[in-house]
This record gives C-alpha cells, sequence and structure tokens, in this order.
C-alpha cells in the first residue's frame, strides 16, 4: 500500500483560520478523527473515540462523543492543518488503516474490503497506463468505439486515454450525460449519496446537496468530461443502428445514423457497449393513450415548455421517478391524481433534501484527506453495509415478511415512517404498504416534504383502482370512474430486459445476439462479455447491477477497468481477438444462479422490473461490490481464448 500522504495539497498550511475554526465546527466529527488519525497515526487518541462512535449514518448526524473530547479534537487540528507538514515517511500499514475505518463506522470492516476501499476513497490520484513501466504500447491502428456518451461512456474515454487507445463516442444527443442531460422532469435527482455517486479518479468537494439535482450531476460529468479532453473524440446526434464483426479482418463494422437520416461505417478493433440500462424508455400499454388531446411525457422526455399551474395532472406510476416529480409540481397544480401500479417501500433518508453547507465544502476542498475520508464513510453506509438487506438467512423465521435480521429491521424502520407520516389517513397506509419483504424491489427514498407528505396534500388523491384506458381528455377506471385531466405524465421506467437495445450485433459465424438472447434473456461473462462475441464488452451487462446498493459508479470503473486490461493483454499477447471461453461463460452463469438463490429477488412476492418474462433476475449481481471489484481487477487468463 503507497503512502496515504503522498497526495496532501501544498495549500498547507491553511491560512484561512476562520474558515477552519468554521469548517472544523460544522464537519462529520468521525471524518476529522480519520484525518487526524491519517496523519498522526495516534492509535492511542483513536480508540478513545470507539466507545462513542456506533454503525449510524447521517451526513450531519450527531455524534455521542462528548463535548470536551471533540473540541480537543477540533483543536488539534486547527493546530496540526495551520502548519507546515512533513509527509509520512511509511506509508500507512493496512491492518492499522483497517482499524481506523472500524472505529469510524461502529463495526468491524473485513480485511479483505482494504483494497477496495482504499481505491475507492481516492487517497491517490491513478497512475495512468501509458506511464507503467513496461506496458506494451497498443498499435496505433488500434481503435475502440464506445457507444453512448453518459457516466460510462465518459469514464471509458478518460481510461482509453490514459492507456493510449485511440477511441471514438457515438452520442445520439447533442451534449454528453446521458440520463443525465436527458432527463429534466421537475425533481430530478439521484437517490445516492453525491460523494459516493462519482468517478473515484474525480472526487468532487463541491456538491451543494448531499443528494444533488440532475443538472448538477450534468454539470459535474460534463466538466469532468471537458478536464480530460473527451469531447474532441465524441461524434454526437449520431446513433449506432447495429456492428457486424468481420472475422478477417478481426473488426467490428458499426453501423451510424447520422442526424441528417445519412447512414454510414466506421471499423473498430474493440466496441463498448455503453448506452446505460436507463435509456429505453417504457411506454405504458395502455388502451387509448394515443388519443389523448393534451400535453403526455414520459418523465425522460419532459418537455419544459408545458406550464402546469392550475391543470389537471396525472401521473402514472409510483417509483422513484414519480417520488420525486409528484412533490415538485403537487403546490402548482390544481389537482394531482398518482395511478399506482404496484406498491413500492417508502423509506426515510434525512439527507435528501439536505445542502452541503459552506463550511462543509470548505472541510471537502481545503482539509487534506477529508473528502476521501467521507467518500469511505458514505460508502460504507450505502453500498455493501447494506448486503445484509437482500442475502437471505436460511433459518430466519416468516420468511413472507422478511429475509433476515437487518432486512427486519429496516422493515420496522420504514414501517415507523410511514405509518407516523400517514398517521391521519389510515387509508392511504392501507394502500402503499407492499406484502413483501424490503428490498425486494427498488425502494422509494423520502424525507420531510416529499412524497408521502405529497400523499396528504388535499388537491392530491393517490388512485389504485385500476386503468381501463384513455380518453382525449381523461383517465378512464376499470369500475368506469373517469379521471378528467389536462396533463398526462408517464413515470414509468425504461426497458431494462433488453441489455443491447434495438441494436443489431452480429458476432463470429454469424451469430446474432437478439437471437442469443431473445427479447428478455440475455447472458453474459462477467457481466462484461459473450462467447462469439470477439473484441465486444458490456458495461452494466446482465446481472452485474448494484442492486442491493449505492454503486452504479462503482461498477462502471470496475468493468471498464477490466475491458482496458483485457485490451493490454491482447497487446502483450500480440493477439487480434479475444472472447470468453464456453467454460468460464457457463460457470460464471452457474455461480450467479446459485447465489441469486440465496437473494431476496428470488422470494415469490418480489416482482420487479429486474426479472424478465420468465422470472428470472437478469440485471442484479448477487454479490458484493467489494467482491466484483476485485473479479475485475485483472481477467482470469484461463478464461479468456485470445487469437
Amino acid at each position: 500500500m503507497s503512502d496515504a500522504n503522498s497526495a496532501t495539497p501544498a495549500s498547507l498550511p491553511i491560512k484561512d483560520h476562520v474558515g477552519l475554526r468554521l469548517a472544523l465546527r460544522d464537519a462529520n466529527l468521525p471524518t476529522l478523527l480519520m484525518v487526524y488519525v491519517t496523519f498522526t497515526q495516534d492509535r492511542v487518541y483513536l480508540d478513545r473515540f470507539a466507545p462513542y462512535l456506533a454503525a449510524a449514518y447521517a451526513a450531519d448526524a450527531p455524534s455521542n462523543v462528548p463535548d470536551t473530547m471533540a473540541q480537543d479534537l477540533r483543536d488539534r487540528l486547527f493546530a496540526l492543518l495551520t502548519h507546515e507538514l512533513p509527509p509520512l515517511v511509511r506509508p500507512l500499514d493496512p491492518e492499522f488503516l483497517r482499524h481506523m475505518m472500524s472505529v469510524s463506522v461502529g463495526e468491524n470492516v473485513d480485511p479483505g474490503l482494504i483494497p477496495v476501499l482504499y481505491d475507492q476513497m481516492g487517497f491517490e490520484p491513478p497512475v495512468p497506463r501509458k506511464c507503467i513501466p513496461g506496458r506494451p504500447t497498443p498499435p496505433s491502428d488500434f481503435d475502440v468505439i464506445v457507444i453512448g456518451g453518459g457516466m460510462s461512456g465518459i469514464a471509458a474515454g478518460i481510461k482509453l486515454s490514459e492507456a493510449n487507445y485511440s477511441y471514438t463516442i457515438i452520442e445520439k444527443n447533442a451534449e454528453l450525460g446521458g440520463t443525465w442531460w436527458e432527463n429534466r422532469y421537475p425533481g430530478v435527482g439521484v437517490d445516492t449519496p453525491s460523494h459516493f455517486y462519482s468517478y473515484s479518479f474525480e472526487l468532487n468537494p463541491e456538491w451543494s446537496h448531499y443528494h444533488p439535482k440532475g443538472q448538477e450531476i450534468q454539470d459535474y460529468l460534463v466538466g469532468v468530461a471537458d478536464r480530460h479532453g473527451v469531447r474532441s473524440n465524441v461524434l454526437f446526434e449520431t446513433r449506432v443502428t447495429g456492428a457486424i464483426w468481420d472475422d478477417v479482418s478481426a473488426k467490428w463494422i458499426v453501423k451510424l445514423r447520422h442526424k441528417d437520416g445519412t447512414t454510414s461505417e466506421r471499423a473498430a478493433s474493440a466496441v463498448l457497449l455503453a448506452h446505460g440500462v436507463l435509456n429505453r424508455w417504457s411506454m405504458p400499454k395502455i388502451p387509448g393513450l394515443e388519443t389523448f388531446a393534451g400535453p403526455k411525457m414520459h418523465t425522460a422526455g419532459w418537455d419544459t415548455s408545458v406550464d402546469l399551474k392550475g391543470k389537471r395532472v396525472a401521473v402514472i406510476g409510483t417509483g422513484a421517478s414519480a417520488a420525486q416529480l409528484a412533490p415538485a409540481i403537487a403546490d402548482e397544480v390544481s389537482h394531482l391524481t398518482i395511478f399506482q401500479r404496484s406498491k413500492h417501500w417508502v423509506l426515510n433518508n434525512p439527507d435528501i433534501n439536505v445542502n452541503v453547507n459552506d463550511n462543509v465544502r470548505f472541510a471537502l476542498r481545503e482539509i487534506p484527506h477529508y473528502k476521501e475520508w467521507f467518500r469511505f464513510r458514505v460508502y460504507w453506509f450505502s453500498g455493501d453495509g447494506l448486503y445484509g438487506n437482500v442475502k437471505v438467512e436460511p433459518d430466519w423465521p416468516n420468511q413472507d415478511v422478511s429475509i433476515s435480521a437487518q432486512n427486519d429491521a429496516v422493515r420496522n424502520y420504514a414501517l415507523q415512517y410511514i405509518q407516523t407520516k400517514l398517521a391521519s389517513r389510515p387509508d392511504l397506509i392501507e394502500k402503499i404498504v407492499p406484502d413483501y419483504p424490503i428490498f425486494g424491489k427498488r425502494i422509494v427514498l423520502d424525507a420531510d416534504g416529499g412524497w408521502l407528505d405529497t400523499l396528504v396534500k388535499p388537491n392530491v388523491t393517490l388512485e389504485t383502482r385500476g386503468i381501463d384506458h384513455i380518453e382525449k381528455d381523461a383517465v378512464v377506471l376499470k369500475d368506469g370512474t373517469r379521471v378528467e385531466v389536462d396533463v398526462l405524465a408517464l413515470a414509468t421506467g425504461f426497458e431494462i430486459t433488453k441489455v443491447a437495445g434495438d441494436l443489431e450485433i452480429v458476432g463470429k459465424g454469424g451469430c446474432r445476439i437478439q437471437e442469443d438472447w431473445g427479447e428478455d434473456d440475455p447472458y453474459s461473462y462477467l457481466g462484461v462479455m459473450a462467447p462469439g462475441y470477439p473484441n465486444f464488452f458490456f458495461v452494466l451487462g446482465p446481472n452485474s447491477a448494484p442492486n442491493h446498493a449505492a454503486g452504479v459508479n462503482m461498477v462502471i470503473e470496475a468493468q471498464i477497468n477490466w475491458m482496458v486490461e483485457t485490451l493490454d493483454m491482447m497487446v502483450a499477447e500480440e493477439a487480434r481477438k479475444v472472447e470468453p471461453t464456453i467454460t468460464a461463460y457457463d460457470a460464471w452463469n452457474a455461480k450467479v444462479a446459485a447465489q441469486m438463490s440465496q437473494m431476496i429477488w428470488a422470494h415469490p412476492k418480489a416482482k420487479s422490473y429486474y426479472l424478465n418474462s420468465a422470472g428470472r433476475n437478469i440485471i442484479s449481481c448477487p454479490f458484493r461490490l467489494a467482491d466484483y471489484w476485485k473479479w475485475t481487477r485483472h481477467p482470469a487468463r484461463e478464461d479468456l481464448t485470445l487469437s
């Protein structure tokens, strides 16, 4: 492990003493403790705090640390940070680092997690691959086409460039950002904490919210792309319609359709499918939808020119998008009718609407290692620390209601929140509380002023009677009731089960991925490749989504790392083609199936968009983020065929 202090910023000593005092006052105390011990490596002082730090997370949660101890820590840090500091002459010992982490979060941290945690904290800037001594240089004619310019495509471009690979990103939109450029509905935001939902190599100390809105995420992604020169490698307003493998040239012939309707082809040595899973709208199959005369908008295609003030608005759906949209528009519409198709667990997250104040941003920006240690804390409580919620305890009683002690505790927490918020409306409690264990499908995160508070507003109706059809000015229920509306908002999600979308992908020997996978039955090796499709890589391929926790950004980085490592292996062996062996492919899918049978998603009542038409979960990764990260550090040579 390298020296954690080698990246100490040149700004020490901190000269803004007033700003530092305010930052130390408002900053997260366990994180400040980690900063201090990183510099001093004072285990005795660290252990004084251990009895007072509990396994609980909120960005600005009060601690049980006595005031005198807390102030002593702040005073020590003030003295430390306002003087010149020599770098440590030795690295942090891995076991000491593990002990620091365990004290910080109030629970034992598995030693096996240290490498992934250290990597994801971003303590040190990664060394570009092209600077690694002895690494073979990719051939000048080896180029990669990346399909999609969202979070995945941007990261791929950066990492390919750092490895000296020529690349082109094909982006259908006029700007980078993917889903965050497209989604502009009122209230759009991320339910993953921002200090984790970001690249490990581009930590952002300036987030304005702990869960920022969509535009701020979009600005972050575009800013990262521009700092790394990605834009010059993007072909905008162009769609990929298909890709055909030419075995003679060992190239993919990628078919493009441009904005003006013309078509062209490009040859590529490798292709990365990075178009994302939140990309293809799922439109509700409701008779008469096309006859509605007023504005009708999918949340991902929101028309910002439509004025909702004083209108009767119908929101179809009660998932994450609806739970963000409804609170944002309820006070301006004359009436809001929300049509519920299925029930979702609602979980209180007090940080959802919390701003990051200027003093905390000072700490994130100016105090060495604060942002890295804060990222660790967010990861721990929104990442693999949640794995117990989805892993079935075989001997747990009454599995009809919950599947583990941790799952049951969260269920009770959610129930208490719902019952408290809706105490005056028992009818709503009956309507929204699901009959399946919590985390069986994606949860809805809520806070004061959010989803549940919106449902009790006098101008809001939660309608659970089924929709029969839609007319030009109304939604008609199965019992014949007409609900007159002026605007339809379709919060109906995305077609996630079609991993390749409508792309025509023709591999070796004429095999077609649409035929291999059918309508909704995709398989892969490690979520990143499939036999028969040489040099064709996926981001967020089958069974690689982290549905137990936050961490899609972490999976994206891990898969891109695996792709670049695999390309490097090809270059080193002077190979032109790589694909997984059938043996490795079968073994991985057997491993996934065995683990999936022990997960909450196999529960008979857990019906969600993670499942295909046959009831198989094709989306979720049933393993911990840390395990998947380890498996994608380096490709297993025996699992691959190179030629």
